[in-house]
């Protein structure tokens, strides 16, 4: 996992590929767009824009993704992010092929992040995560997954 803010992406040391597809969704107008997916790169490179109310913790799922690694970017709100490492996962349901993603009860030595407005996190293939949760009381918040396939970077 690795967290970062926008508006300092070379701080960041992110990958070519990484900076390059945030820089396409943000010139996109991310923060301007209805929820919905909008291709990037065609399938190798996408973004989901999303809008929806903060949950507790125990209430959500982790999830993980073999095929597209997460570049999860808050545009409003605040979003706390459970995470662990590769391998972490436990309790996992059957995976979903076409969708790359499965999920899980539990994070093995699970950390947290707490997102702001211009705030990522990237989550690589087998990083099990589970955002859209909240600390002390539940929010609205507005965010970008870009999903870039692992053949752009790997």
């Amino acid at each position: 996992m690795i967290v970062g803010d926008i508006r300092q992406l070379q701080a960041a040391g992110l990958p070519a590929a990484f900076c390059q597809a945030i820089d396409q969704a943000l010139s996109a107008g991310i923060a301007n767009l209805a929820p919905g997916s909008y291709p990037l790169q065609g399938d190798k490179v996408f973004v989901n824009v999303m809008a929806f109310a903060t949950q507790r913790a125990e209430e959500k799922r982790a999830e993980l993704h073999r095929g597209y690694i997460d570049i999860q970017i808050l545009l409003e709100g605040e979003e706390h992010i459970y995470y662990g490492l590769a391998g972490s996962a436990r309790e996992c349901d059957a995976w979903h092929e076409e969708e790359d993603y499965q999920l899980c009860q539990h994070i093995e030595n699970e950390q947290s992040v707490t997102l702001k407005p211009g705030m990522f996190a990237v989550f690589m293939p087998g990083e099990p995560h589970k955002p859209g949760c909240y600390r002390t009381q539940s929010g609205m918040v507005k965010k970008a997954v870009i999903k870039v396939h692992r053949s752009v970077v790997l």
